[in-house]
């Protein structure tokens, strides 16, 4: 007999999937790159800035299993959202530096696994930033964990708000995405061209150039680029 697998996915669908005679305009899937829990949330967005929420969950993986087996864990489970879900583009949470070091990398290897399963599937790859996620949902790049909870049920129209709290920042990043595209993780400098074959920082509207050019500013202040800091 085999040994159970260490994945423990908890996983919330939409009001049933999509709806017969309504087309997405857009159906993202929102990833909150954690090794012990890995939060996954997919919504459709139509034309008119409408989201809908598709699936939300978790992926845990126990700390006492080997770093290749949780992110084996981690990969298989982004593959079969990927497969079954079908969406037109990721975003994952895009890492900035911090003094710990050591809670960093395992959360940046999240981050490849997550790049990794979009490109393999020919999908857009975007990042945005936690800062820019909690802005999109809530209006402040500050936001508390329960007021992004909140408006991430208020946007989507579900009877609790999602938990924990990162299937709702997964949710937050889907949105951010769906929202204000961009999200090439760079200072909108340079073109990047996705798997998907889009070109994502010279595709930017007016307002999404705006924006870019603000998180540039404050990265480049040192409170997030470990460049430009002081010690």
């Amino acid at each position: 007999m085999s040994e159970p697998s260490p994945l423990a996915t908890e996983r919330a669908p939409g009001r049933g999937g999509r709806r017969r005679g309504a087309v997405a305009e857009q159906r993202v899937l929102g990833i909150d790159p954690g090794m012990t829990r890995c939060g996954l949330g997919c919504i459709d967005v139509d034309a008119r800035r409408r989201a809908r929420l598709v699936e939300v969950g978790v992926v845990r993986t126990p700390a006492s299993a080997s770093p290749e087996l949780r992110l084996l864990t981690i990969a298989d489970a982004l593959d079969d959202w990927i497969a079954r879900l079908a969406p037109t583009a990721i975003s994952v949470e895009r890492v900035f530096a911090q003094d710990n070091l050591r809670s960093v990398v395992p959360v940046a290897e999240v981050i490849g696994v997550a790049m990794v399963a979009g490109a393999r599937a020919g999908l857009e790859v975007a990042q945005h930033t936690p800062s820019e996620a909690k802005a999109a949902v809530t209006g402040s790049g500050t936001a508390g964990k329960a007021q992004v909870q909140a408006m991430v049920r208020r946007i989507l129209g579900l009877d609790a708000p999602p938990r924990p709290a990162d299937a709702a920042d997964a949710l937050a990043q889907a949105i951010c995405h769906a929202w204000r595209g961009g999200g090439t993780g760079v200072d909108g400098s340079t073109d990047m061209v996705s798997a998907g074959g889009s070109i994502r920082a010279s595709a930017r509207t007016p307002a999404q150039q705006a924006w870019a050019a603000a998180q540039a500013r404050a990265r480049r202040t040192g409170a997030v680029d470990p460049r430009r800091r002081t010690r």
